[in-house]
């Protein structure tokens, strides 16, 4: 069988490799610009959740409720910016003490960020703001979502787990939802020991607004939610 070789550097258009070479300068702005922009939020929580949502349904009036008593709290609420239950956490913190923050993204089918933003900033890489959610988050909050919600959970739970940033809480609301893939956690990656039994506790399923702000305090009540300088350090490599 043959197998061809590969094309030298140079059979690629000139253009494209210009291309390319802008896109670096384009990410390398995105960091800077959200980094600025989101350095005096401290504390925050990022909550995860549907963009399919709708007002008025128990998960979005669930949602406004939460971000609400964390806004009042004295935290910052971060969301994605869109509709559905991203919405419902900007609105929620838009009415409370805290800011509110966006994390937009530009799609092919354009996201049009929701109108409850204190501080509004927009991407075009996912994995740059992905950064951000993590960078200034001191918990996670995931409500019910698609695979764009499993996609943040996942992403947190294997930093946490393998030490690229802090341990802090991840919590699921809804436990009717989130009931079956936790089941699967512990009969299918537990009991083949992809993952260990101490990476069960690294997520709680909380169902009740008050609860949720709770624990995270409760997590933090030894150590404060200033990142550590270790710390720091270690999510300059995220």
């Amino acid at each position: 069988m043959h197998i061809p070789s590969k094309l030298p550097a140079s059979a690629l258009p000139e253009s494209w490799n210009s291309k390319e070479a802008w896109r670096v300068f384009g990410i390398m702005s995105e960091f800077v610009s959200a980094t600025e922009r989101l350095n005096h939020i401290h504390p925050a929580v990022s909550i995860f959740g549907s963009a399919r949502t709708k007002p008025g349904q128990p998960y979005y009036k669930l949602t406004e409720e939460i971000a609400r008593l964390l806004s009042d709290a004295g935290f910052s609420v971060i969301s994605g910016g869109g509709p559905g239950i991203m919405e419902a956490a900007n609105k929620g913190a838009f009415y409370g003490k805290s800011p509110s923050v966006g994390l937009n993204i530009q799609l092919p089918h354009e996201q049009v960020g929701n109108l409850y933003q204190n501080i509004s900033q927009t991407f075009q890489h996912f994995f740059a703001r992905k950064v951000m959610f993590v960078k200034f988050a001191s918990a996670y909050v995931v409500m019910p979502g698609g695979f764009g919600t499993l996609d943040e959970l996942m992403e947190a739970l294997t930093l946490v787990q393998t030490g690229k940033t802090r341990r802090m809480p991840i919590i699921l609301v809804g436990s009717q939802f989130w009931g079956g893939l936790l089941e699967w956690f512990k009969t299918a990656l537990l009991e083949e020991k992809v993952i260990s039994p101490e990476d069960m506790n690294l997520v709680q399923v909380i169902d009740e607004p008050e609860a949720v702000v709770s624990a995270i305090f409760k997590h933090y009540e030894t150590r404060g939610f200033e990142p550590s300088e270790a710390e720091r350090e270690r999510q300059l490599y995220l």
